[in-house]
């Protein structure tokens, strides 16, 4: 019988087969993370919160931010008490019941699965605006096929990509917020002035169209929960994870309220001609801003800024993905390791690569279903995925920690172990209450199969592979 770390971290296992190996460090885990969530997302998304929230959207962001640190800081206590890629599914295993630890597992897989495929149907939409309406296949199988070569090739190279990305995004941003206050303190944009409550508070502010704006902004803060599947690839993973989570969380929490209250004053009393996709508006508008009386500004804006903009997009979307893509491939190999999904192919790792290289493969070939769906629809599929692994997390901490290991003596731990976790449950309730019908209809018919594929797998629920209950039991199989 072993601890349950040293249960769930192997390097190598009893017979000598390859094992995922432990080479992150705390920047490339945060680098990843923030590439999961996309920075430059808050230009898509400001359009129509905007509206939705009457100019407040840093103030639905501070909400947004608050309540998934709840969760965050979740995530983070499950991983130091079980530092195992298989992230939700291992926690719901280990803290409530294996039949539930499956159910979550396949719940989660809907949103870690094709969550690389809705990146590279974005990424699609953001090259037919450069070079127009060309057949989606010749996209979508370049872009399928390079996100599962840099996966193939190791975490680190995934590390080394998303850095890069991230940097240029935040070096696009950076730029974007000089060309902002540019406009508001010479130029008269928008409010004119650079210091000013309104973006946060006004008189008319309805608080409850606000929460409603950070349901939708919610989404924006998907990909920190993606890092605890690489727990078992990261140095001091127990200390690592859980400080990336949460680092990556409150990066991007303040990179959004920070651009967004600066954007919403440089937009007062604009109207966005199409609030839903307000990306490359945000960028036109804001280089024909700084160029204002100069001939050639609107050519340069529309041409240059705007371009190299949507370029950048195109590699942050690319740049989530491949995080996505990595995750759930762990994933899949932990549910393979554990004998729930065939064991010879989804625990398999590359001897040379140290990568779980047939689930890459399987991920990257249903990304290639992105040439068959809509964005719309595509979305429905991870939205039920992610609020139930954020639900079951917050629910795991309370019953391990708080119950199963006694951890209730004193406020503090009240509060680490049960105040704390039962908000996050809270505001993930109400994120389940707003989701839309189609969402939870897909999720529930996919929960539905999933149950069916255990009870086959199990013979009824009566015998289990050993392997899974040898691993819910703390022992090495």
């Amino acid at each position: 019988m072993l601890s349950n770390t040293q249960t769930l971290s192997p390097n190598v296992t009893n017979n000598g087969s390859a094992s995922l190996q432990k080479t992150l460090v705390l920047w490339q885990l945060v680098m990843i993370g923030l590439a999961y969530m996309q920075p430059m997302t808050v230009f898509d998304t400001f359009g129509i919160v905007s509206q939705d929230t009457g100019g407040h959207v840093p103030t639905a962001y501070i909400i947004t931010l608050v309540a998934m640190m709840f969760t965050a800081l979740s995530y983070g206590k499950m991983v130091r008490r079980y530092p195992s890629a298989g992230s939700a599914y291992t926690y719901t295993q280990k803290s409530i019941d294996p039949k539930v630890g499956f159910v979550v597992g396949w719940c989660t897989l809907l949103d870690y699965l094709f969550n690389p495929m809705i990146n590279i149907l974005l990424a699609t939409i953001y090259l037919k605006s450069q070079f127009g309406d060309i057949n989606i296949w010749f996209y979508v199988v370049p872009l399928a096929a390079l996100m599962t070569y840099i996966n193939y090739r190791g975490v680190e190279m995934v590390a080394s990509f998303n850095s890069i990305i991230v940097f240029f995004q935040l070096l696009l941003m950076l730029i974007f917020v000089v060309l902002v206050l540019k406009g508001l303190y010479f130029d008269g944009v928008g409010a004119a002035t650079l210091v000013s409550s309104k973006p946060f508070i006004s008189p008319d502010m309805s608080i409850s169209v606000v929460a409603a704006g950070s349901a939708i902004l919610c989404f924006s803060f998907l990909g920190f929960d993606g890092l605890s599947s690489l727990s078992e690839e990261a140095k001091d993973a127990a200390k690592a994870v859980p400080k990336a989570i949460f680092l990556t969380t409150l990066i991007g929490g303040v990179i959004f309220i920070f651009i967004t209250y600066f954007m919403q004053l440089f937009f007062e009393g604009y109207t966005f001609t199409t609030p839903d996709e307000s990306q490359p508006e945000v960028l036109l508008y804001a280089g024909e801003q700084a160029m204002s009386g100069v001939q050639i500004g609107k050519f340069l804006a529309s041409t240059f800024f705007q371009s190299i903009g949507l370029w950048l997009a195109i590699f942050a979307v690319f740049a989530s993905g491949l995080a996505a893509h990595t995750g759930v491939s762990r994933m899949m190999y932990v549910m393979g390791r554990d004998g729930i999904f065939p064991k010879k192919v989804f625990s398999y790792i590359n001897p040379k690569y140290k990568t779980p290289s047939i689930n890459i493969v399987i991920v990257g070939i249903v990304s290639l279903s992105a040439g068959f769906f809509d964005l719309d629809f595509a979305l429905h599929l991870v939205n039920f995925g992610a609020l139930t692994a954020f639900f079951i997390v917050n629910v795991c901490v309370i019953v391990q920690c708080y119950f199963r290991d006694g951890q209730r003596a004193g406020f503090k731990n009240t509060m680490h172990y049960l105040i704390l976790p039962f908000c996050g449950m809270l505001f993930i309730g109400y994120l389940w209450y707003n989701l839309e019908d189609m969402a939870l209809k897909i999720g529930l018919v996919w929960g539905g199969l999933g149950i069916i594929y255990l009870a086959i797998v199990t013979k009824g629920f009566r015998k289990y592979p050993k392997a899974f209950l040898d691993r819910q039991n703390n022992i090495v199989d």
